[in-house]
């Protein structure tokens, strides 16, 4: 265990080669000694105690034949790594438009087409333009994101590139930057 460092490893692996039992209870608490001094704000607390022998018990390989002071059966639980968590990977591939943006191509799938579907759709299209060039690191392709509203809502709604550029779809880069006039 790094934390402890090189030092007490080394005093560790002595503790295991002497050949008496006393000699080795008797270094293994003086080890216990030392590597609560890491910590010395948490010295009185039983469990960190309990938690020092464990981290011995661990660090000697399982080797130290001592009379433990507390049952050592718990410490392999300390090496255990958790579970990794699990990635929904529904949509996963889209998750830069964000849930809002979903929800709404949900509920545009589910309009009849009309000018309200029309005008949502255009609204859409361009919130998704600006998380594109949010997240695609200033990229913005009106290809890709009329392939992403047609696999999106399962092919219900297919905008052609041509009245989709007419419609007033516009992109953030091409918008005129307001000039902030300076005061003297």
């Amino acid at each position: 265990m790094p934390e402890y460092g090189r030092e007490i490893q080394k005093m560790i692996d002595y503790a295991i080669t002497l050949p008496e039992k006393e000699d080795r209870q008797r270094c293994a608490e003086a080890i216990i000694n030392q590597m609560s001094h890491k910590a010395p704000q948490l010295r009185n607390s039983e469990e960190f105690i309990r938690t020092l022998w464990d981290h011995l018990y661990l660090m000697s390989y399982k080797l130290l034949d001592i009379d433990w002071p507390f049952d050592i059966s718990e410490a392999e639980k300390l090496q255990s790594k958790p579970e990794p968590i699990k990635i929904p990977q529904e949509g996963n591939y889209l998750r830069y438009y964000g849930k809002l943006v979903k929800e709404l191509l949900q509920k545009l799938k589910e309009m009849p087409a009309g000018e309200e579907r029309d005008e949502l759709t255009r609204m859409t299209a361009n919130q998704m333009k600006r998380d594109l060039m949010t997240w695609g690191h200033g990229s913005i392709d009106d290809e890709k994101v009329i392939d992403d509203i047609a696999r999106m809502t399962d092919g219900v709604i297919q905008l052609d590139l041509d009245i989709f550029k007419s419609l007033g779809m516009r992109s953030m880069a091409s918008e005129p930057k307001k000039q902030i006039k300076k005061k003297k």
